[in-house]
């Protein structure tokens, strides 16, 4: 009897198997198609879907061995389509159109190869600025598969050498996960579980502190102490702490899917398949936001947030919810990466014979995702546009005395929003049009230019917090580096200004040699810098800077020097 008992058991476990291999099939994404784009080992440090703050990591952190000016190559043949250059963001970057519909991007360049990099030049001198974004007429680049196209780096808002690396749809510009595409990752390691969140959906997720239960592997299949969980009310829902790892790599990297199924009937999934730009700020309705920002794990939803909309979930009518009766519910839960290794948890839920009741607050506001929220206090007025808000919030605003305007509390930096928002103030100060408006929570400070209107200050934040209004009249600070008035500059290979404000916001540099305008690049808003040049000839030359911050102070100093 023992022996065929455990026979059927292992039926059991291989049929589930079986099944659970098909949760999320393979994707019709042209294979081999693509190079890889770096030439140094096949690595990646992250991988598309990977959770970063208020976005979702939007393609492949291709390994350059440590090192910056790797070469890079065109992953197929197509030709480059457009450039950017920007301080933060992508840095130097190159996008490149196939004719098989797809665009792909290269990103975090130190330098295009020769011929591009002349042309750029070029256009950010006729355009006078520095961070530029172009459109390139076709036949100018062509390129071939495998062809040179720049040197790797580490510019923009890379945080070491690398190369990002991201598939797009051409037509719809939506982002596609590179994984699918057959590079050659070699991946036979499924993902990690290490946690599993229970969350009281007759209520708010902002409103609540989920309850965390650790996991483990018993014979293969994750589980939780005990293999039970008690259902804190009659409606639940789950979120998990996951990673994946390639084969070779300790990197933690992100997850492409997971789905769960309530008495074996899948009632919620969601995948790493496709996502926009437009959307990548809903990675903060697909976490607990909360609970992260408060110093706790990344957790994922494993069902939606009633104001993700255009999200990355399919659900059932139970919209990934399981209403509790009497009877035990017997959950499971499958975790895939983009290689279709799945990791499997199991357990039961069971009824509380002690349901938590909550007794709704009395008297107080309530903001609700999908509709337009208005407060109208005397001296603060806003609203909130129809999808700014993932989850409903019990609504909290107070005027706190500080030193010069009143402070403004509205809610706090827990609770995320997805669009921007005009917070007015009623202040004190006559229009002078040096006035920001300062929010701040915690460490973090925004300033923004207010503008003025019949009596009230407005400016747009997408962030909660504390607001005041404080006038600007200190001009920028501007700071040469190694360089100083009269100086012989044979010597230097560049031109470095150290450029600060009290409001972090600098409006525009403008540097003038002998009257023309000189390209200073501006990478990560540190420092602007000018490396001689064709554009700086031996010999005497004036050099005109100005900086202004974003109501207009301005700082202007001229400098002679010899080259």
């Amino acid at each position: 009897m023992r022996v065929i008992r455990n026979f059927y058991v292992l039926l059991f476990f291989l049929g589930a198997f079986k099944a659970s291999a098909q949760t999320f099939p393979q994707k019709n994404y042209p294979q081999s198609y693509f190079q890889w784009p770096v030439g140094a080992a096949v690595g990646i440090a992250a991988n598309f879907g990977e959770l970063r703050p208020n976005h979702y990591h939007m393609g492949l952190d291709c390994r350059t061995d440590q090192k910056e000016n790797v070469p890079v190559y065109a992953a197929a043949a197509g030709y480059i389509a457009k450039v950017k250059i920007e301080p933060f963001g992508f840095g130097r970057c190159i996008y490149i159109n196939h004719p098989n519909g797809f665009t792909t991007l290269y990103a975090h360049l130190n330098a295009f190869e020769p011929a591009l990099e002349k042309y750029v030049t070029a256009q950010q001198y006729l355009l006078k600025k520095w961070n530029v974004f172009i459109d390139i007429p076709k036949e100018i680049f062509p390129v071939k598969k495998g062809e040179y196209i720049a040197a790797s780096g580490n510019t923009g808002g890379s945080q070491g050498p690398h190369t990002h690396f991201e598939i797009r749809d051409t037509k719809t510009d939506k982002n596609v996960n590179p994984l699918l595409f057959g590079f050659p990752l070699k991946d036979d390691i499924a993902p990690y579980v290490l946690r599993i969140a229970v969350y009281d959906r007759t209520k708010s997720t902002y409103d609540q502190s989920p309850k965390i239960y650790a996991v483990k592997k018993v014979n293969g299949v994750y589980t939780v102490a005990g293999g039970k969980i008690p259902a804190p009310s009659d409606k639940i829902s789950f979120a998990i702490t996951a990673y994946d790892r390639y084969t070779g790599s300790s990197n933690q990297n992100g997850i492409y899917g997971a789905a769960v199924f309530d008495n074996e009937k899948r009632i919620s999934s969601f995948e790493m398949d496709n996502i926009s730009y437009d959307d990548t700020r809903y990675l903060n309705a697909h976490i607990d936001y909360r609970f992260r920002s408060s110093g706790g794990s990344w957790l994922q939803h494993l069902s939606p947030l009633p104001g993700y909309f255009n999200s990355i979930y399919t659900t059932d009518n139970s919209r990934g919810i399981i209403s509790m009766n009497k009877e035990a519910h017997a959950v499971k839960i499958i975790v895939a990466d983009a290689n279709r290794n799945e990791t499997e948890v199991r357990f039961t839920l069971e009824p509380s014979s002690a349901l938590t009741i909550t007794a709704p607050r009395e008297n107080i506001q309530k903001f609700i995702p999908g509709i337009v929220n208005i407060s109208d206090n005397p001296n603060c007025f806003f609203y909130l546009p129809e999808n700014a808000l993932y989850d409903t919030v019990n609504f909290v605003y107070r005027e706190l005395k500080g030193a010069g305007e009143t402070i403004h509390q509205i809610q706090n930096g827990t609770i995320p929003l997805h669009t921007y928002f005009t917070v007015h103030l009623k202040g004190s100060f006559s229009d002078t049009g040096k006035i920001v408006m300062k929010r701040s929570y915690g460490s973090k400070e925004d300033y923004r230019k207010a503008s003025f209107h019949n009596g009230w200050y407005g400016a747009e934040f997408r962030e909660f917090g504390n607001f005041q209004l404080l006038e600007d009249l200190i001009p920028p600070s501007l700071i040469p580096v190694g360089f100083h008035n009269g100086m012989k500059a044979a010597g230097l290979s560049r031109i470095l200004f150290s450029v600060k404000d009290n409001t972090e916001e600098i409006r525009s540099f403008t540097a003038l040699l002998d009257g023309e305008w000189l390209l200073f690049s501006n990478d990560k808003g540190r420092n602007f810098i000018y490396y001689f040049d064709a554009h700086c000839a031996p010999g005497p030359h004036t050099l005109k800077v100005a900086v202004v911050d974003q109501v207009g102070n301005i700082t202007e100093k001229t400098y002679t020097f010899t080259r």
